[in-house]
């Protein structure tokens, strides 16, 4: 079974809408694969040795003839399991549009291949853990939103990419990524050490993208839609929070909204991101756990680590805290709001707005206030654009950095709407739009526009929360209605059960996968083989049957009224103690992860 790789728009596949990489032939012989570039005239082979794991350049001459063919899109890399090393490769990609000219692609299917022949040097122990680490790298692979371009940088924003020397488009992807972004950077290690293997290291975005050919006015334009997830401190909603100590926030994404119009370029950019201090949210099976905000902590030097590198990258930072400023959510608001007081930096600014209370009652329209209130600071900002000659008349000196508890919903909502305004001066500025007329007025377009950020914020809802996201009928629609609310609903109880009953596994395979935990190499035993205690068995158990006996002793009444209660009393009283138990040593009933300690989560 060979692997082939292909580093250069294939002529004869971009214009398929799905395609399963008819490419040169991936080889694979008992001893080695080979891995074939696709650069037209290219000689060049990756050689991977299944038994040193040794990688090398060689050329198509090595490939034996009887070797096993099959194509494949791509390399995400390789990592050791219990069974030793094992490739990743995209085997099925979809086209998402074409970006200046670049093809963007959405991996579709993933293969993983282990160096070994057999599993006869395995345990049945060490057999079973094997197959639970693979599970969790198909957990990730499989979770939706990992796209690639093979001659385009998709890490970093089009301002970026513009202010660098021309000597930083010469060298390959790999180095030239913006690492917060490269999903697969753990998996490319071995490639990433020898330079003159990173034309076979693929770097892949996990997110969203979406590429949009728009008309108005008979105009005819590019709208694009970039949602690039960190690497750094990513995880899933409750057990993922806060920072960590070099300032990375959970859930940190940067969304770009790019234009293009006849060679004329733009682009907005807004990240999100936690509460950038020291805080958790453990599940412990109550539908909304209470935050707790770390007493042990050094809060202002990781809150200053982490603006001190968003001000370097981005400039200036407007805060927008949409979280509540009331129950459980009030003390987390203070504390932000006095730490940004306290770092007393110029370039940042802090704004609260109590997004629930602003907007109940389905007042959504009150979202304008907030909108309102940012407007000059968003004309201050500006956005980047370039000219058809390459002239840059814009630069973006500063971006909205909007949380609220998972940086999910709400903010979705709000950055969407200051993505309009800022799309709105752009398309004005190009001749896209006339003096007086409002985006909101395109209907077709503001179609267009609304169901992407809806899909926005569900792909990011999914990565993070396991769901899709709340709120996306007022994206959508520009309304709140009843219908979404009941959606919100199911979503909700979706949510608490993956939070409470799976989550910990995925945390587990995200670790796994972006090498914060790594397989050793000995024949010792994984964290896997942790087991719960007699609790975790026994008293759901317990109650599960008392609880039935009391339906039981209410549907087969006995003799008297009174040997009925005393019955459903008993069952009853039993069913509720048990119960109360479990909910008061909560955390030993979730799902919680095996591969990091609890401080490295925390």
């Amino acid at each position: 079974m060979i692997y082939i790789n292909c580093l250069r728009r294939p002529t004869s596949c971009s214009f398929m809408s799905e395609n399963v990489c008819s490419y040169p032939p991936r080889h694979t012989t008992p001893e080695k694969f080979f891995i074939e570039a696709c650069d037209d005239g290219a000689d060049a082979v990756l050689a991977i040795d299944r038994v040193s794991n040794e990688m090398a350049l060689a050329g198509k001459k090595d490939v034996p003839p009887s070797a096993v063919t099959r194509p494949i899109c791509g390399v995400m890399g390789t990592i050791r399991l219990v069974a030793g090393m094992y490739l990743i490769v995209i085997t099925r990609k979809r086209n998402v549009g074409s970006l200046m000219g670049h093809a963007v692609w959405k991996a579709v299917d993933f293969d993983i291949i282990s160096y070994k022949k057999t599993m006869l040097h395995l345990s049945e122990i060490q057999s079973q853990e094997n197959k639970t680490f693979l599970s969790m790298i198909n957990n990730v692979l499989t979770t939706d939103g990992f796209y690639f371009c093979t001659d385009f940088d998709l890490t970093h924003t089009l301002q970026r990419l513009a202010n660098t020397s021309p000597d930083f488009h010469e060298i390959s992807l790999l180095e030239r990524a913006d690492q917060r972004f490269v999903w697969n950077g753990n998996l490319l290690r071995e490639l990433a050490g020898q330079p003159e293997l990173h034309r076979f290291a693929l770097p892949v975005v996990h997110g969203f993208i979406v590429i949009k050919p728009c008309r108005i006015n008979g105009k005819i334009f590019e709208w694009i839609l970039i949602s690039r997830r960190s690497c750094f401190r990513a995880g899933v909603r409750y057990y993922v929070r806060g920072i960590d100590s070099e300032g990375h926030a959970a859930n940190f994404v940067e969304t770009e909204q790019i234009v293009l119009y006849e060679g004329a370029k733009a682009s907005f950019v807004q990240t999100r991101g936690s509460m950038p201090f020291y805080w958790s949210q453990r599940p412990n099976l109550k539908y909304k756990p209470k935050p707790v905000i770390s007493k042990s902590m050094n809060h202002m030097d990781g809150f200053q680590s982490h603006f001190d590198s968003q001000i370097l990258i981005y400039g200036k930072q407007t805060v927008l805290n949409l979280v509540n400023q009331k129950g459980s959510e009030k003390p987390l608001e203070e504390a932000f709001a006095k730490m940004a007081s306290g770092l007393n930096n110029g370039f940042l600014n802090y704004l609260a707005f109590d997004f629930h209370k602003e907007c109940s009652n389905m007042r959504w329209d009150r979202l304008q206030i907030l909108v309102d209130a940012v407007a000059e600071t968003q004309e201050e900002y500006g956005y980047f654009m370039v000219y058809k000659e390459g002239k840059i008349v814009s630069q973006q000196k500063g971006v909205f950095r909007s949380n609220c508890m998972d940086c999910l919903d709400r903010t979705n909502v709000i950055q969407s709407l200051l993505a309009r305004r800022s799309l709105q001066s752009q398309l004005q500025r190009m001749g896209v739009l006339n003096v007086g007329q409002r985006l909101e007025e395109q209907i077709e377009f503001e179609k267009i526009y609304k169901n992407a950020w809806a899909d926005n914020a569900n792909a990011c809802a999914v990565q993070y929360a396991g769901t899709g996201a709340l709120k996306t009928d007022f994206t959508r629609t520009g309304k709140r209605t009843r219908w979404g609310l009941v959606m919100d609903g199911w979503n909700s109880m979706i949510r608490y059960y993956k939070n409470n009953f799976s989550d910990g596994f995925r945390q587990d395979a995200i670790d796994l996968f972006l090498g914060n935990f790594a397989v050793d190499d000995s024949d010792g035993p994984t964290p896997l083989r942790v087991h719960k205690d007699w609790k975790f068995l026994t008293l759901p158990i317990v109650m599960l049957v008392a609880f039935s006996m009391c339906i039981v002793c209410l549907l087969m009444a006995g003799d008297t009224w009174t040997e009925t209660l005393a019955y459903v009393m008993f069952w009853g009283a039993a069913s509720a103690i048990t119960a109360t138990i479990i909910l008061f040593n909560g955390q030993d009933f979730v799902d919680a992860p095996k591969l990091v300690h609890k401080e490295k989560m925390d």
